[in-house]
């Protein structure tokens, strides 16, 4: 019926027992699949109110794409990854082509507040802000809808290398002055270049599963916070597992 065109967005659904009659189903399987659209997003219940069409805009209907990512294996995010690293440089394009004064002022603002920050944590919030403002500018409400499930599950896995790569807030400043001049200028050519793509979707990033890491791949555990006495205060978190450092036992 939706896709017919019978019931529009924001349309209230008929009564169940019209509604089952109309479909030819039971009440109980119409309840069903009542339930599997509203999970979808496609129907909304409002509670004593009804059963609505939603806005059926990309937003709301890709939502569920980050609880997808969330639920990918390390191994398989390295594809989210890879996905992710095809779709930036095309949003940095089509912003740069829209020239919009506003995006490049809030962009110009999001790099000073990103060289103020003093936590991983900081710099990978902002660092979503920026390329969510980016992909929201393209123009193209599907592609910012995608690009925006594809990030924010792996924020646990972008702190994570913050903490064991110490160039990569560096070149996450740089790229995101690149990435300001080419969306000022005006240079859709140049935002489609590797170099306008966020370091947390560089290749090899993550660590693909079963490799041990290097020393600059460790975390700086002095980082952490300190901890009451008597409690271990090195815990830091790793892609799919936690780790914590043991209290050395001493031989009598």
């Amino acid at each position: 019926m939706i896709l017919d065109g019978r019931l529009q967005p924001g349309d209230r659904l008929p009564p169940e027992a019209d509604l089952a009659a109309d479909l030819g189903l039971s009440r109980t399987s119409l309840r069903e699949a009542v339930r599997a659209l509203c999970f979808l997003r496609v129907l909304q219940a409002r509670q004593g109110d009804g059963t609505y069409v939603s806005s059926l805009g990309p937003a709301m209907l890709l939502d569920a794409l980050s609880l997808v990512v969330d639920l990918q294996r390390d191994d398989t995010l390295l594809d989210v990854v890879a996905v992710r690293r095809v779709l930036e440089p095309q949003a940095t394009a089509l912003a740069a082509e829209r020239r919009d004064p506003a995006l490049v002022h809030e962009l110009r603002a999001s790099c000073a507040r990103s060289r103020r920050c003093t936590t991983v944590a900081q710099h990978v919030d902002e660092d979503l802000h920026f390329h969510r403002t980016l992909a929201t500018a393209s123009g193209n409400p599907v592609l910012a809808s995608l690009l925006d499930g594809l990030s924010a599950p792996t924020v646990r896995l972008r702190v994570w290398r913050g903490l064991s790569d110490d160039d990569t807030l560096e070149r996450t400043l740089v790229e995101h002055a690149t990435i300001l001049e080419a969306v000022e200028a005006g240079d859709a050519d140049r935002g489609r270049r590797p170099s306008c793509t966020s370091p947390g979707s560089s290749p090899g990033w993550p660590r693909p599963r079963g490799r041990r890491a290097g020393p600059r791949e460790r975390p700086d555990v002095s980082r952490a916070p300190a901890a009451p006495v008597g409690r271990v205060s090195r815990t830091w978190t790793r892609p799919g597992r936690a780790h914590r450092a043991r209290p050395v036992r001493r031989r009598r």
